[in-house]
């Protein structure tokens, strides 16, 4: 039994003792450099699931892309994290059976409808409600993790100064002078230095437990409880780096009523000052939503998917809305910035078309 260059007999024999009749189905990928099937069991018999997913891991299945690491971790990062979750209670897929050496899981099946999904589906009307559950999941995550072992994977790795500064090159490298046209010195300098500033600011700020993608398509629905996903790169990092992800999300459009709303009900929750949590809040939505803006170019010029150069556009609008929050704070550098990305982006921040894709076509 061999799909894709696995072979799926030991796994099944360690989940169920048996080797079942077994149909697999291609998933759709994301960014990941990991691929998904739906295997479906044919003569599933009393209390075996209907169907599982199989993870099939790349060869450098312990390594993040996302950058941050020196050395890859000992163990896939996440089984680590997937154990340390679900000791806390918290909601995340069953492994079934695991086969390393030929870089293969064996995980529930959660179905098909992402935290995305259901937005869309139920409409803007219904997401107050929706958006709560997703905030409430967030402090429950935030806090049953809050203290780690030391040695624990999730508390060896941080977003430094140099993470949070990498990023911003990688949006300066791919977001801006790879489509757009190298910046000449004087504005290379200036967003140097800015980006100097908001990298120290940021990992000066109180850390917490960060899941690092806690936005829309990293929630699935187990009937109506949230379920997380793709927790693997999870590290320590500044409080509102989930929240960021979640409430200023590139493939959601959020108004800013909803986002204040959401903001307020997580600092009350955790019992933070709203006020410099907030502007925490936008220094750290600056920051990752330029990351994301690099990122959808980079994963079509380097993996060719341009499946996320849509959401280009959309990440900069909230990187137009952070420096409007920030102008009273940053004041002169808010400014300076905001002018060199409406020189260099046509439409910043509003209507910043699609970038070409690498084959010349729109996504």
């Amino acid at each position: 039994m061999s799909y894709d260059g696995m072979d799926l007999a030991p796994l099944l024999e360690r989940a169920f003792g048996r080797v079942p009749r077994t149909t697999l189905e291609p998933l759709a990928g994301q960014a990941s450099t990991r691929r998904y099937y739906r295997l479906h069991l044919d003569d599933a018999r009393p209390g075996e699931p209907a169907s599982l997913v199989v993870m099939r891991l790349p060869e450098d299945a312990t390594a993040s892309d996302e950058g941050g690491e020196d050395e890859a971790p000992a163990e896939l990062p996440f089984l680590v994290v997937q154990r340390l979750l679900a000791e806390r209670e918290l909601p995340v897929p069953r492994v079934f059976a695991e086969d390393l050496p030929r870089r293969a899981l064996l995980l529930e099946d959660l179905g098909a409808e992402s935290f995305e999904d259901r937005l869309h589906a139920r409409g803007p009307a219904a997401w107050p409600t929706l958006y709560g559950q997703a905030v409430d999941l967030l402090v429950q995550l935030h806090e049953r993790c809050a203290a780690l072992p030391p040695e624990h994977l999730a508390a060896t790795r941080a977003f430094d100064q140099s993470l949070l500064r990498w990023e911003l090159d990688h949006f300066r490298e791919w977001g801006l002078e790879i489509p757009f046209g190298a910046l000449p010195p004087d504005e290379r300098a200036t967003l140097d230095a800015a980006f100097d500033r908001l990298a120290r600011t940021l990992a000066e700020a109180p850390r917490g437990f960060v899941h690092r993608d806690y936005q829309s398509r990293n929630l699935m629905w187990r009937g109506d409880e949230l379920v997380l996903i793709d927790f693997q790169d999870a590290l320590q990092g500044p409080v509102p780096y989930d929240l960021v992800a979640l409430l200023c999300d590139s493939y959601v459009a959020l108004d800013a009523e909803l986002q204040e709303a959401m903001i307020a009900r997580y600092a009350a929750a955790r019992g933070l000052d709203l006020a410099p949590f907030r502007a925490l809040f936008w220094r750290q939505a600056l920051q990752r939503k330029l990351k994301d803006a690099g990122r959808f170019v980079y994963i079509d010029r380097v993996r060719a998917n341009p499946g996320f150069l849509p959401s280009f556009g959309p990440s900069l609008v909230y990187v137009g809305r952070a420096l409007t929050e920030l102008g009273a704070e940053l004041g002169d550098e808010a400014e300076e910035v905001r002018a060199i990305l409406t020189r260099r982006l046509p439409g910043f921040p509003d209507t910043v078309p699609t970038p070409l894709a690498a084959t010349g076509e729109n996504a």
